[in-house]
């Protein structure tokens, strides 16, 4: 059999009784083993038990004494004894209150067998009727306001506890607080009366759990008289107060001064401090004076064992010895019994002696076996303890398992059993199996009751161990094995962490084991054990992993890692903090209302739950249900260690706050809103801000303001109180009272200054004293124009505008800058006038302005406005032209390759000339493939135009592949019934080059071939005639002999049709010849079409743009100038120029050259309102053509 130690152990170090196993054959002493509590209270109605029950061999016998007096519950009427072997029992039926007061008083149980008597303690048996109030008369009581007072209750005696309560006559408890409590006795205390508590209907109720009653007491009348209870002494009189104390144990009196020391000199006390007399009065004296009665109550209680009779077996010769120590207060008085017997009853003769609460025996004798009790009592219990002296004489009895294994791992302890049994008591010794005593190891160390414990256990301890146990009589001797294990042992365990609210967090738990021992690993979460939840996802847990989802703050705490197997556990902890934002603030508090008047009032609250992170501050916020619900503002925010403050409040404002508390992972829940506090109205303290006085119209002035808000009106409504008058004039001011946060003055010259003053009015006066703002009436647009300085050309298309400021006297307004625009564009002959949409805005503090974005080669008007905030002024008329600039890039390059030996150029003219074109440059270069893949050629190109190195066209790339197999991309062949049709899709890049196709019908060896003319590359597909219908044919296509793809194709039809002889028309001479006229008319088509469509010569009278076209018929660089017709066609025609520049009017130019000012224009300049600041981007418009050699181009936008 294998025993786990860890289970085993704590059995084995307790008290020696609970080892003592008597055999079977022998006999045994009684012991009482179940009796009834030492109070039992019966009720009308219950049955009474009285029980008794006990163990022994021989049999046990039982008797009882009541009150001292033997009782036999046989013979009483109504008493059934219970018929069990091992019970003395009996329970008394039929009870009625009278019955009960026969059976009640004090019983005591008797044991008894051969060897002795075992006692019960007394067992006390009260019987209770029905409670009556005791019929009495209750006087009212009468006190003074301030004095104290008992109101007594008295309820009848119970053997229960009662529960008292004091209510009304309706029925309400009677509040108790800290002046008015209920003491122990039942009674109501008060400490001090007011007037308030002056009532006749003070009533005790008495609950009885026992009999489920409640009886009331007479209701006591409390009177109270009014009284000043403040005493006044004449200054330089004695003064004598006196403090009258009851209580048990008898108080005592000490004075206290609160306010200050008690002046020794002058303070006599008297009648045992219960008098206080202070001499020679003055007013330093005056203030409060207590009178306190600590009471020193000592400190009482009921025996307790400090050291208890235990039961032993004892052999022949031996001594007995049984300690019966107590304590208590007061200290308790300890008897002994042999045999249920006073020891003062036995004969003298007895050879035991008392010492010291010991009861000794000395040589004992079988003779002496006896049962003994030991009996403590004071006035507040009794303890009783049986014990017995078993006298017998036996061998040595070894009662543990021979040959039992334990396990146990390394680093713990061992405890080997070894129970012995046998009188006299054997000695135990443990052996090796070496048979040398274990004891030299300090690690081994034995118990009284033989066990073996080996601490610090190790590898080298596993083995055989002997138990041998001896007594006079005999020797017998157990093996016990011992197998020491590895132990469990936490490798990595989890780790603590601090994790936000709403994340997950891991913890991982590895650990080592013994092979031989089964494992696991398990986790707890403060001390209980974790599952996963089959419909929760909270907890997820494999191969030692713990991850805990969703984290709330009830996450929070220690989780650890238990490793375990069948003989030991370990365990690792972490803790894990999760951390958010604060919790609401529980409850706010508004106090010092008084402090209203002044619109203050003080604000207190509960801490918040911090979650981990300290409280940074506290954010207070107020709502007003009145004029602004559901919206709140703050009043502040105060550090998080405070948690109260004084407000200062806004007058007329229903105030209802609420507190947020703050820390590093922000705000919390708000806490529940306050009560609502109403400040009263005032004046107000601020006046309206932002007053502007300005004109709409030439003969007006509107006056506005930004309005107070309504928690700065103090007051249910607020106006505005307008004053104004002509700047500089000491005249009388006009006013206005008004609503509105505006005023219009009317009849006023055009933009005169006024001064300004609005003031905020309510039911309770006048704001403070406003400032003066000085304000305009209407404006008239500008009447002079700016005159031009000049315009200097920084490039051909940027030029530098020039002007004299204008003479602000003229402006009618506030001059808030000028608009600069190109103005109108001429032509010459065939132009048609076009309006420029572009402008410039700049401030009033310029007088310069660079324009840019404009076409080069043009004439433009320039036009320079002033403008206020009516609108523009008269535009200054100043022309200028812009030079000859760079001309755009040639469009549409391409590169076309004709054979292995020449390239086609195409191309477009420029998008934008900005001048005469007179030519265009070409250039090429040969360059090494980036292939590598087939030999070839590439070639790169550019063209530019002239004049001034215009801009590059993109450089085009093409292959001429002179070696290796032709690409035949997406070749496919189909038929009819006589023809087939083959097609290809030529690669791009790929020089054209020429090839022939053969047709040949399957099957036949001979003739059957058809050889057709050459096919070029670059047609694309090649149709075949006069085929037999039906018929399979076989596809060759041949480059000289080399065959480049083979395919078959198979002809419609129901047969093959006998062909007539071959007559002139299929001679193949004939053939050949007029498929070489068709080849050479397409060729011809080919390059007309190209001519038309891509370039070629234009004639004086095109209005296109000339295309350039370029044969190079080397590879060697070579300039190839096409210009045999382009002065005319450039003398005819010119292009458009690219429009896609940005706006004149822009806000980026005026953002470059002044700081913003507030207006706009329509598209062609007129005035249309304030100048928001806003940037605008507008697309412009190009233009398709030109004069014949002129200079002016359309500059359609400037930048």
């Amino acid at each position: 059999m294998v025993v786990a130690l860890r289970y085993v152990w704590p059995l084995l170090l307790c008290s020696p009784c609970l080892l003592i196993q008597i055999p079977e054959e022998l006999m045994e002493p009684p012991v009482i083993t179940e009796q009834s509590p030492r109070r039992l209270v019966v009720f009308p109605t219950d049955d009474i038990s009285l029980k008794c029950e006990a163990s022994g061999k021989p049999e046990v016998q039982f008797r009882w004494t009541k009150d001292g007096v033997h009782f036999k519950p046989k013979e009483e009427l109504g008493v059934t004894v219970h018929q069990s072997p091992h019970s003395g029992s009996f329970t008394i039926t039929g009870n009625n209150s009278n019955f009960a007061q026969r059976f009640q008083g004090i019983y005591r149980c008797f044991a008894s067998n051969k060897l002795g008597t075992a006692m019960s303690h007394e067992i006390q048996l009260m019987a209770e009727g029905a409670p009556k109030w005791p019929k009495e008369t209750v006087k009212p009581v009468e006190v003074e306001e301030g004095e104290s007072v008992i109101l007594p209750c008295h309820p009848p005696p119970s053997a229960e506890p009662l529960r008292i309560y004091w209510m009304n006559s309706k029925i309400l408890h009677i509040k108790q607080d800290e002046r008015v409590t209920m003491g122990q006795n039942g009674n109501l205390y008060f400490a001090n009366v007011l007037t308030s508590d002056n009532h006749s209907d003070y009533i005790c109720h008495a609950h009885f759990p026992g009999t489920r009653t409640i009886i009331q007491k007479e209701p006591i009348d409390l009177r109270v008289k009014a009284s000043d209870s403040h005493l006044v002494a004449l200054q330089g009189q004695p003064l004598v107060l006196e403090c009258i104390a009851e209580g048990f144990p008898t108080p005592t009196i000490q004075w206290l001064r609160p306010s200050g020391p008690m002046p020794a000199d002058r303070v006599t006390y008297q009648n045992h401090n219960k008098t206080l007399q202070l001499l020679n009065v003055g007013e330093e004296d005056d203030g409060e004076y207590r009178c306190l009665c600590p009471l020193s109550r000592g400190e009482q209680a009921a025996p307790y064992w400090l050291r208890q009779p235990q039961s032993h077996l004892y052999g022949p010769g031996e001594t007995a010895r049984l300690d019966c120590q107590v304590q208590g207060r007061p200290q308790p008085e300890v008897t002994w019994r042999i045999n249920g017997i006073p020891v003062e009853e036995l004969a003298k003769d007895q050879k035991y002696q008392i010492q010291r609460g010991a009861l000794i025996l000395s040589n004992v004798q079988p003779s002496d076996t006896m049962v003994t009790q030991c009996e403590a009592r004071n006035r507040h219990g009794l303890l009783l303890a049986n014990a017995y002296i078993y006298v017998v004489q036996l061998p040595a009895k070894i009662l543990t398992s021979d040959n039992q294994t334990y396990m146990a791992v390394e680093g713990s302890t061992a405890y080997l059993l070894c129970k012995a049994f046998g009188a006299p008591v054997p000695s135990v010794q443990w052996l090796d199996e070496e048979g040398m005593t274990v004891l030299q190891d300090e690690r081994f160390f034995p118990y009284a009751n033989g066990t073996l414990g080996i601490r610090d256990l190790q590898a080298n301890d596993t083995g055989r161990y002997f138990c041998q146990a001896a007594n006079d009589q005999n020797n017998v001797t157990i093996v016990a094995n011992l197998q020491v294990k590895d132990a469990t042992q936490i490798t990595q365990g989890p780790r603590s962490a601090i994790e936000k609210k709403g994340s997950r967090v891991t913890f991982t738990c590895q650990a080592s084991f013994d092979p031989s021992l089964q494992r696991s690993i398990t986790w707890r979460g403060d001390g209980r054990d974790l599952q996963e939840l089959g419909d929760s996802d909270k907890y997820f847990i494999e191969d030692g992993h713990l991850v805990i989802r969703s984290l709330d703050y009830s996450d929070q705490g220690n989780y650890s890692c238990v490793a375990s197997t069948e003989l030991d556990v370990v365990e690792s902890r972490a803790q894990l903090l999760v951390v958010g934002s604060p919790g609401p603030v529980p409850q706010l508090e508004l106090s010092d209302l008084h402090l209203l008047k002044q619109s203050q009032v003080r604000l207190s609250w509960s801490p918040a739950e911090d979650h981990n992170a300290p409280i940074e501050k506290y954010d207070i916020e107020f709502e007003d249900k009145e004029m602004a619900p559901e919206k709140w503002y703050s009043l502040g925010k105060v550090p998080g260690n405070q948690t109260s403050t004084t407000l200062k409040l806004s007058p007329y404002v229903h105030y209802t706050f609420r507190v947020t508390a703050i820390n590093k992972y922000g705000p919390g829940e708000p806490s529940p809103a306050s009560e609502t506090v109403v400040t009263p109205e005032a004046a107000p303290e601020k006046n309206p801000v932002d007053v502007k006085g300005e004109g709409n119209e030439t003969n007006n002035m509107v006056i506005t303001w930004k309005p107070l808000r309504w928690m700065d009106w103090n007051a249910p409504q607020v106006q505005y109180r307008v004053q104004w008058r002509p700047q500089g004039t000491r005249g009388t001011w006009q006013e206005q009272i008004v609503s509105d946060p505006f005023l219009v003055v009317s009849n006023t010259s055009t933009f005169v200054p006024y001064e300004i003053k609005v003031q905020a009015v309510n039911s309770q006066g006048k704001g403070p004293e406003p400032q003066v703002t000085i304000g305009y009436s209407g404006e008239d647009y500008p009447q002079v124009s700016p005159e031009v300085e000049g315009v200097q050309i920084l490039n051909s298309s940027t030029v530098l505008v020039r002007w004299w400021p204008v003479d602000l006297a003229q402006v009618k307004g506030h001059l808030r800058g000028y608009n600069v625009r190109p103005g109108v564009k001429r032509k010459e002959k065939h132009s048609k006038r076009h309006v420029h949409k572009g402008h410039v805005v700049v401030p009033a503090n310029t007088t310069s302005v660079i324009l840019g974005g404009l076409r080069p080669y043009s004439f433009y008007h320039l036009e320079v406005q002033a403008f206020n905030g009516r609108g523009l002024g008269p535009a200054s008329d100043f022309p200028f032209s812009t030079p000859e600039g760079v001309p755009g890039h040639p469009e549409a390059l391409h590169l076309e390759c004709q054979s292995d030996t020449s390239l086609l150029l195409h191309w477009q003219p420029p998008l934008s000339h900005n001048g005469v074109l007179t030519g265009y440059v070409l250039s090429y270069h040969p360059c090494a493939c980036s292939g590598g893949r087939e030999a070839g050629v590439t070639w790169w190109g550019r063209a530019l135009a002239r004049p001034l190195c215009g801009k590059e066209a993109p450089w085009p790339c093409l292959v001429s592949r002179r070696e290796g197999t032709p690409d035949f991309g997406n070749i496919s062949a189909m038929a009819g019934e006589n023809y087939s049709v083959i097609s290809w899709v030529p690669k791009e890049g790929q020089c054209n080059f020429r090839f022939h196709i053969r047709f040949k019908a399957l099957g036949e060896e001979k003739g059957g071939a058809y050889l057709a003319q050459y096919v070029s590359y670059n047609q694309s597909s090649y149709t075949q005639w006069d085929l037999q219908p039906d018929t399979d044919y076989e596809i060759h296509l041949l480059r000289e002999r080399e065959l480049l793809h083979r395919m078959v194709v198979k002809t419609n039809g129901t047969g093959r049709v006998r062909l007539p002889a071959a007559g002139f028309a299929t001679e193949g001479w004939f053939i050949g010849f007029v498929s070489a006229l068709v080849l050479l008319l397409l060729i011809l088509l080919i390059f007309c079409f190209i001519k038309r469509s891509k370039g070629g010569k234009y004639s004086g009278d095109s209005n296109e743009g000339q295309v350039g076209t370029c044969l190079i018929p080397s590879p060697a660089p070579t300039l190839c100038l096409c210009s045999d017709n382009e002065e005319k066609a450039f003398g005819s025609s010119q292009p458009s120029l690219n429009g896609d520049i940005k706006p004149l009017g822009s806000d980026d130019s005026l953002a470059d050259y002044g700081g913003s000012v507030d207006v706009q224009f329509n598209e062609d300049g007129s005035f249309i309102g304030q100048y928001s600041g806003k940037k605008e981007k507008e697309a412009a418009g190009g233009n398709d053509s030109s004069g014949a050699t002129s200079p002016i181009n359309p500059a359609v936008t400037l930048e």
